[in-house]
């Protein structure tokens, strides 16, 4: 029997910065880690507090095999200044999913949170996965947002047609693993 060549690990000694922002497409995160893993990437994920209402710490940690960092102020935390050790450690930040309430803070250069703290300290390619409802994606402030972010560099994977959590099949669904995984490895 021929054994079949060993998938090659275009994201081998890589590190992704998965930053996951409260939208239901958030449960699709688990698979999204596992497919960067066998990637060869280091996945360090941090979650926002409105993420967290959608899956847990605990689910991404067992995923992504790295502490999950979700708060400024942990007294756990191996770093004396948590987002710019971060922001150092990224060869490239993910935000996916990402929402419009996300997406906007970032436009607007707000750094409340360590997730978008940790954005403004980088230096890497930052790429923004945005994920939901058609009408709010469509709307003239997130475009004009995700104009802003572009306009500075900002890499974005967009949306697909797909079943929304509002009951209906349309633009706004976070694009699939594999086309995520693919822009990366252009953008790298």
């Amino acid at each position: 029997m021929k054994k079949m060549p060993a998938k090659e690990k275009r994201l081998k000694h890589k590190v992704v910065l998965h930053v996951l922002t409260g939208s239901i497409a958030a449960y699709k995160a688990g698979d999204l880690i596992q497919s960067l893993r066998e990637e060869g990437a280091r996945v360090i994920c941090v979650m926002t507090e409105s993420a967290k209402k959608f899956v847990t710490p605990l689910t991404i940690r067992a995923l992504s095999g790295e502490t999950v960092y979700h708060d400024f102020f942990s007294p756990d935390t191996p770093y004396d200044v948590l987002h710019t050790s971060l922001a150092e450690q990224a060869d490239i930040i993910l935000a996916a999913p990402a929402s419009a309430n996300f997406i906007a803070r970032l436009a607007a250069g707000m750094a409340d949170d360590l997730a978008s703290c940790t954005i403004l300290a980088a230096a890497c390619p930052i790429v923004i996965a945005p994920a939901m409802n058609d009408q709010m994606y469509a709307h003239p402030l997130t475009q004009k947002n995700i104009q802003t972010l572009k306009n500075i560099s900002y890499h974005f994977i967009d949306p697909v047609k797909g079943y929304l959590v509002c009951g209906k099949e349309a633009m706004g669904h976070i694009s699939d693993a594999e086309t995520i995984i693919s822009s990366l490895h252009k953008i790298l």
